[in-house]
């Protein structure tokens, strides 16, 4: 085993923001090993495997210590900067995972500016010390799926693995984006750094805006794309319309897709209102190949686009799911829905499941939610299944305090997909209304996940984390393909 040198820069900071966190040990500095990374592109590169310790639970004096991991891939750089640290989004990706993927090569180019830290969250990956919970329960084959119902199967589910989870000693109390986010400022001390720049996606930079609250001055830059505010885990169904209507527009642009969809809304609420008077009744292949006979409706078709919305070659890929059904053509849908959705006993994963009930809604926005649902294309599905079990556990909502605006004066870079259907352009610029130092770009056409769909979004990253100026703007990519064919 290697032991990094370094001094460990110990803070009382992260122990302010609660008067309810008991004083944990000073973290030591993190362990490492020589480890040969392997991305699944076939690469291999000469890495190093970390592990350290905090508290599971720091507003527990009794807390068991856990272990938390990552992967650094040293610096090019022969005068690095502050390390790079990789949020990965979720709540549940792993940050080794990521650089497993397609986002590899994009680890590897910022190599040139520092250190690069995969980080596997508490929960997740090589920091996991928690059990999923499979249930008993499963949705009905028979009949197709109703909001009540399906929120009441939900918080069974819920409550059952709060069972599960206690009687096998897993504390998913401790599972929050404010404990995680106090583990950034413990990486950070256990790497020997003074400062650490966030690199973050999605539930990432919600990682990242809950972390500027405890330790903004030991936070060098923020890189975020689809920013999801601290108050916007569950995400108003007004604005999943509007980027429908992005949707739409971009459709007009090419005369082929918009002979196909002159009017996807409108298509939208009419095969809804032909499943609400006639669910379909499908016969599929089932487990071993043997048939089965599927009935879905409204519900399993919104929960169908909420589940598909992040980026537009899937959203295109349920448009034709939803051409498909208004044709009356029913087992594409039927057989994308019993894959994904339909078979097999409903699973939880401790950690999404409880760092978004802690994370929450309040009042007034799960009020505007319920009413803004009543005539939206996906209702309440978008973020499923929040809030809908959000009553199982009310213990771990976090509260007000926590989702209240941060502010900071960190030099941050915001990349938004203007075609993004999860955390939509309106939304990302309200997160981050308390940072004054933002510098935002556009990509016209990109989705939420575009931190690989053109070259000059690394090279803009590259230069933000270098300490260059970058300048707001938009990139534009080629428009998607919304009549490509549905694929299996």
């Amino acid at each position: 085993m290697l032991q990094k040198t370094g001094i460990a820069l110990l803070t009382g900071a992260s122990l302010a923001i609660s008067a309810c966190v008991t004083a944990a040990p000073p973290p030591q500095l993190a362990a490492e090993e020589p480890y040969l990374f392997e991305p699944r592109n076939g690469d291999r590169v000469e890495a190093f495997k970390g592990t350290f310790e905090v508290p599971e639970n720091r507003a527990d004096p009794n807390s068991r210590m856990i272990t938390l991991g990552y992967v650094r891939f040293p610096s090019t750089n022969p005068n690095p900067g502050a390390p790079i640290v990789y949020l990965a989004g979720g709540p549940g990706g792993t940050g080794v995972g990521t650089a497993q993927g397609r986002r590899f090569p994009l680890f590897m180019k910022l190599r040139g500016v520092a250190d690069v830290i995969a980080f596997d969250q508490r929960g997740t990956g090589l920091s996991n010390h928690l059990q999923d919970c499979e249930t008993d329960l499963a949705y009905p084959l028979d009949k197709p799926l109703f909001e009540d119902a399906i929120t009441a199967l939900y918080q069974h589910a819920a409550r059952q693995c709060k069972e599960f989870w206690a009687a096998n000693d897993n504390d998913i109390s401790a599972y929050n984006t404010l404990e995680s986010a106090r583990d950034l400022d413990d990486l950070r001390a256990a790497l020997g750094a003074e400062k650490i720049n966030l690199w973050s996606i999605s539930y990432g930079t919600h990682l990242a805006m809950a972390a500027v609250k405890i330790m903004d001055e030991r936070v060098d830059r923020i890189v975020m794309t689809g920013a999801e505010g601290l108050h916007q885990t569950v995400k108003l169904p007004k604005r999943t319309d509007e980027f429908y209507g992005r949707i739409q527009s971009a459709i007009d642009q090419d005369p082929a897709a918009k002979a196909v969809y002159p009017d996807i809304a409108a298509m939208m609420r009419r095969v809804h209102a032909k499943l609400d008077a006639d669910p379909a009744v499908v016969e599929i292949e089932g487990e071993g190949g043997a048939p089965i006979t599927l009935v879905f409706g409204k519900a399993d078709m919104q929960l169908l686009s909420a589940f598909s919305s992040a980026d537009p070659r899937n959203v295109a890929q349920v448009l034709a799911l939803y051409l498909a059904v208004d044709a009356r053509q029913y087992e594409p849908a039927a057989a994308l829905l019993y894959r994904y959705l339909r078979s097999g006993t409903l699973e939880l994963s401790p950690m999404s499941t409880a760092m978004d009930i802690a994370s929450g809604i309040s009042d007034d926005r799960l009020a505007l939610v319920r009413e803004q649902a009543k005539a939206g294309l996906v209702g309440s599905f978008l973020n499923f299944p929040m809030p809908h079990i959000k009553d199982a556990l009310p213990e771990l909502d976090l509260g007000e305090e926590f989702r209240s605006l941060p502010y900071s004066n960190t030099p941050t870079l915001l990349l938004t997909g203007m075609l993004d259907g999860r955390t939509y352009p309106d939304s990302q610029a309200e997160a981050v209304a308390g940072f004054s130092d933002v510098t935002q770009i556009y990509v016209e056409n990109a989705g939420h996940n575009l931190f690989m769909s053109d070259p000059e979004i690394g090279e803009r990253i590259f230069q933000f984390l270098s300490g260059e100026q970058v300048s707001e703007g938009t990139i534009v990519l080629p428009l998607p393909d919304f009549t490509a064919p549905l694929q299996n």
